[in-house]
Order: structure tokens, then C-alpha cells, then sequence
């Protein structure tokens, strides 16, 4: 599933696409996503300019004219491709699967006046949402907690949510109620550096790690995204880049390696939370 940092490229690279563009039409092939597509889904997009395309954590938020909201969110296996009149090689614009159009699981087509794109996806978890106000797009996502870039995301804050946590460090940072846009690639990462177990109780978290939770977790998703995010298979930007985020690892994948860190004899060693792979160095993250 794309984190943080893959939905930041996409979001760029769609925004270079579609800003201050007007849809022109909108054709569905599939409604049964993991929510149904209203019936009055094309209609409410015909014709509607758009005029600005954003972020929240994994959420991509098109925001139009009219002041209109539409949100969508990648899933498991979405994909979505830039088809122009001059086909190119590579459309891909998101994290995953083909680096060219697929022929199969096409749900959505928005047709503008030189280009269209398409919404691809074979698990159909991902969805689409539209609000026809901020009030309620806010309302939607008031549960959603800062993101790590955020100032609300700040030691007070942390200490606050996880000081009587029975639960482990890694589903706390990975519940997005907590902390938005985090995921299980960039969790092990920062917990790495932190040199924190990530079966630690939140509870017994030191204030010190706390502080350098919060730092790294600013620091690690920095450099993924400058570094146009992880490609575990066939990430793609609008420019046809790879994400090269994946060569940075430290831990994640390599089961069995040394530990990266100087002065540190330790392995890295594999296992699993919450049916989440885990990594971590076996001596240095205590």
C-alpha cells in the first residue's frame, strides 16, 4: 500500500496534470469499489473545474470551483494513469503494478479536452467521496490525527496520546488516528534510527525517544519524498521516475543483514505485528 510519501508524488504529479483543467466528462465502468460510486457520481463531475489538487495523509484531495470536494484514496492496488493523444510509455502516475495502461480493472475514465485519466485497480479497496462543502470534508476527516509535518505533531502531543499505551509503539504510529500518513515501510524506519524497539509498550517510551520519534518521522518522510518515494515495484512519477527511496533502506527487507549503524554488531532480524512485517536490529533498538 502507498504511504505517505508515494501519495505526496502522486498528488504532484497529478496536480501538474489536471490543475485549473475542466472535466469534461466522466465514464464508470465499475461502481463496486470498496464504496459504491453514487449514481449521480459523472454528473456532479461533468464539466467542473478544478482549482486545486492536495494532500492529507493518504487521501488526495481535488478541490473545484464550484466548491465542490472530491477525495480518493489508492487502497491496496490503485493505480492512476495520464493517457494524452500522444500516447506515451509510461502513464503511471502511482505506486504499484503496470508501468503502462492496463487493459483490465479500468473502473473510471475523466475525460478532459487533450488528455484523459484513468483509475486503475484490481482489488478495488480503493475509493472515491465527494463533499459539497469544506464543513464537511472537515467533518470527515476530524478523526484523523496531525501529520508528522504538522506543528500539532509535537512532544506534548505524543506524550499525551501514548503515556498510558499498553499497545506497541509500532501500531501506535501506524494508527492513523494518532499520526496521519504513516505506514509500515517508514515505521520500521524511523524506529531504527530512533534505536527503538518497536515491541515496546507506548507506556514505557522515554521522553527522549519521544523527541527523536517525532524528529525522525519529519526527517525520514522528507527525504522519501525528495527522493520521489519507495519503488517496491513500479512506482512512477508524471516524468516516468522511479522512487529511489527503496535504496535508502536501513532495515526494511533485510532480514539477515548487519546492522547499517557504526559500532553495531547486531543482525536485522524478521517478525511480524498485526500481520505487519517488522524489522529491526536484534542488539541496538531496545
Amino acid at each position: 500500500m502507498p504511504e505517505l510519501p508515494e501519495v505526496e508524488i502522486v498528488k504532484q504529479s497529478l496536480k501538474r496534470a489536471i490543475n485549473h483543467k475542466k472535466i469534461r466528462k466522466v465514464i464508470v465502468k465499475n461502481r463496486n469499489l470498496r464504496f459504491k460510486l453514487p449514481v449521480n457520481f459523472e454528473k456532479t463531475l461533468q464539466d467542473k473545474v478544478i482549482s486545486n489538487v492536495s494532500r492529507l495523509s493518504k487521501y488526495i484531495i481535488i478541490e473545484f470551483k464550484s466548491g465542490l470536494f472530491c477525495i480518493f484514496h489508492l487502497g491496496m492496488s490503485g493505480t492512476v494513469h495520464i493517457i494524452k493523444k500522444k500516447i506515451d510509455k509510461i502513464t503511471n502516475l502511482s505506486f504499484y503494478q503496470y508501468k503502462q495502461v492496463p487493459t483490465r480493472h479500468n473502473h473510471i475514465k475523466f475525460i478532459f479536452s487533450n488528455f484523459k485519466i484513468i483509475y486503475n485497480d484490481p482489488r478495488r479497496f480503493g475509493f472515491f467521496k465527494l463533499f459539497k462543502s469544506l464543513d464537511e470534508l472537515n467533518i470527515y476527516f476530524k478523526k484523523i490525527g496531525p501529520e508528522p509535518f504538522s506543528k500539532k505533531f509535537n512532544f506534548f502531543y505524543l506524550y499525551n496520546k501514548i503515556k498510558n499505551k499498553k499497545k506497541n509503539i509500532k501500531n501506535i504510529l501506524l494508527d492513523q488516528n494518532i499520526v496521519a500518513g504513516l505506514g509500515n515501510i517508514y515505521v520500521n524506519e524511523i524506529l531504527f534510527y530512533c534505536k527503538v524497539d518497536p515491541k515496546k509498550k507506548g507506556s514505557e517510551i522515554s521522553k527522549k525517544e519521544i523527541k527523536k520519534i517525532i524528529r525522525y518521522s519529519n526527517i525520514v518522510l522528507k527525504i522519501a519524498i525528495k527522493s520521489g518515494g519507495s519503488s517496491i515495484r513500479d512506482f512512477k512519477n508524471a516524468n516516468g521516475d522511479n522512487g529511489s527511496f527503496q535504496k535508502k533502506f536501513k532495515i526494511y527487507g533485510k532480514k539477515g543483514y548487519a546492522c547499517p549503524r557504526n559500532n553495531c554488531k547486531g543482525k536485522i532480524i524478521k517478525f511480524f505485528q498485526t500481520n505487519r512485517s517488522s524489522y529491526m536490529c536484534q542488539i541496538c533498538q531496545k
